[in-house]
């Protein structure tokens, strides 16, 4: 997905998608904030007062756009899993010559993205926290 705009919101981002001359399909990494399993005293202490810490993945889903009519219907719906969640990671994956992309070309995608999040490598990718506002990590 191409976007010279600045995405404020998950809104945006939708807005964003569904204006691609291409096929897309949504790829969505929830992520959990955990304190690493070898951690100093320092980390502990920044990780209680909510900075810092890891961020796991717990879960995964792709939709087609026309599924997704908002943050709020995507919260929800992973709200039912009962998995709990403190970021959304996002992108969208466009189809070859305008095709929408296969399943297997989205399972590598979203694959790739988990063992992105695991490694902490989330700067290509767009960041919600539960509310849907967009998130920056420095």
């Amino acid at each position: 997905m191409h976007n010279t705009t600045t995405l404020s919101c998950f809104d945006d981002f939708l807005a964003a998608a569904r204006a691609q001359p291409e096929a897309q399909r949504l790829l969505f990494v929830f992520g959990v904030a955990e304190l690493p399993h070898t951690h100093s005293p320092g980390q502990e202490r920044r990780f209680r007062e909510g900075r810092g810490g890891a961020l796991a993945p717990v879960m995964c889903v792709d939709k087609e756009i026309g599924e997704l009519a908002d943050f709020p219907a995507l919260a929800e719906e992973s709200r039912v899993t009962g998995q709990p969640w403190d970021v959304v990671f996002a992108t969208a994956l466009a189809g070859p010559e305008g095709q929408a992309p296969s399943e297997q070309q989205v399972e590598l995608a979203l694959r790739s993205m988990i063992g992105s999040v695991h490694r902490g490598a989330v700067e290509r990718f767009l960041a919600f926290d539960a509310q849907g506002q967009a998130l920056a990590f420095s």
